[in-house]
């Protein structure tokens, strides 16, 4: 029994989406929700951390070139817009996955997510909710079924004129 085709485990896939889109909402709602994250002070300490530019600290990100990364996102002061994308994607994330609507690409934002937390030195509960990303991922439409894709997906299908190979004459 193939787990990512089969259709009867497809309420495993939800409820596996559902929980990973509460972790996402939850998060990016409490960042939304705290000023030092909104004004980019609490992004700026995070990839200060990971780069290494916190004195006598060692760098939390293990590979040089993401400590560049991180460091250049804080030298340059980039930090200051992009807390809140990240505050709004993770939101927007957790929505998508909540609600199984366009479930692969909001598995693949957030799995884009999770990888760039633990490059900069986070574990917490990153590599689990990537791992189940990876899965929903290869679960493809069977991680949407029950959820908002089964409506959007076929309708989108019809709009742009494709069909499912099996249906295609």
């Amino acid at each position: 029994m193939n787990i990512f085709k089969n259709k009867s485990f497809s309420i495993v896939w939800a409820i596996i989406r559902v929980w990973l889109g509460y972790q996402w909402f939850m998060a990016g709602y409490d960042k939304f929700h705290e000023a030092n994250w909104m004004n980019g002070t609490a992004l700026k300490g995070f990839l200060s951390k990971a780069a290494g530019l916190i004195p006598n600290t060692p760098a939390a990100a293990h590979y040089g070139w993401y400590q560049s990364f991180t460091a250049s996102m804080v030298n340059s002061g980039a930090y200051t817009w992009f807390a809140p994308f990240v505050a709004v994607g993770e939101l927007l994330v957790g929505i998508a996955l909540i609600l199984g609507i366009f479930t692969s690409f909001a598995a693949v934002m957030g799995a884009f997510m999770n990888l760039n937390y633990m490059l900069a030195g986070s574990t917490s509960t990153n590599p689990v909710m990537y791992t189940f990303e990876i899965l929903l991922l290869l679960a493809g439409l069977n991680a949407g079924l029950i959820g908002l894709d089964y409506f959007v997906i076929p309708y989108l299908r019809k709009l742009f004129g494709r069909q499912p190979k099996s249906e295609a004459a």
